[in-house]
């Protein structure tokens, strides 16, 4: 079985499409055009088209492609937003909020036509949200699940918390958990690929798969294709073996 997953976009619609150039190019070559495709989360935040990003994906899933698209944190926090602009998100510090410029919110907005989202008072930026934010995309974001599995992975946007079975995970460690995953080395029964925390290149750590290669802060979008426990990087000449 083959899947293919991509890593956090955080709004970057270009680099998303010249991804999945990147993936349609494979499919060709392998004659494959049935393989699922795994956003892993992080649709939207710091880059510059959150409302492209969610709408190409929307409208892909809604066409017929087999696609997947997962629920990450700050998906999960503009959705709250969303539905409450005084919504904190469990998983974030009690220091910070959603239209902090360390995360990103005010980018999403601007895309949606919300203008100075993180310099007015935020009951008119609200008014403002709800008004231009399609009701669809909230219902796309809303819906998004936070995990998906397959062909021995586990497919979630942060990882999981070590030694409690699939079915009973919290969604706050599915889109939030760094550690103890992330130092973790048992064995969690299925390969764990995941995004959420930055690194400079696709790492393989032997029971997880980080994708997220920093697109968020000028780094590159990833993705990969996954044929057993066989992973390649799809680069822009082809496949590279990932070890």
């Amino acid at each position: 079985m083959r899947t293919y997953a991509i890593g956090d976009i955080h709004g970057h619609l270009s680099l998303l499409q010249e991804i999945h150039d990147r993936i349609a190019r494979d499919r060709r070559a392998v004659g494959d055009a049935e393989a699922p495709v795994v956003h892993i989360g992080d649709l939207v935040d710091r880059g510059p088209d959150s409302r492209g990003v969610v709408e190409y994906l929307r409208l892909g899933i809604e066409g017929g492609e087999n696609w997947v698209v997962l629920k990450g944190n700050h998906d999960r926090m503009f959705a709250g937003f969303l539905r409450d602009h005084a919504h904190h998100d469990p998983g974030l510090r009690r220091d910070l909020s959603w239209l902090h410029p360390r995360l990103g919110g005010g980018p999403t907005l601007e895309s949606y036509g919300v203008h100075h989202a993180a310099d007015r008072p935020l009951g008119a930026v609200y008014e403002d949200a709800v008004a231009l934010v399609p009701p669809e995309h909230i219902a796309f974001i809303e819906a998004l699940p936070c995990h998906y599995r397959r062909d021995g992975a586990i497919f979630v946007h942060a990882g999981i918390r070590p030694g409690i079975a699939l079915e009973e995970q919290q969604e706050t460690d599915l889109c939030w958990i760094r550690e103890p995953f992330l130092s973790d080395p048992r064995d969690h029964g299925a390969l764990v690929v995941h995004g959420h925390t930055a690194i400079d290149a696709v790492s393989h750590y032997g029971n997880r798969l980080n994708l997220d290669t920093g697109a968020a802060y000028g780094g590159p979008l990833s993705a990969v294709v996954i044929e057993g426990r066989s992973v390649w990087l799809l680069g822009s000449e082809g496949r590279i073996p990932i070890v």
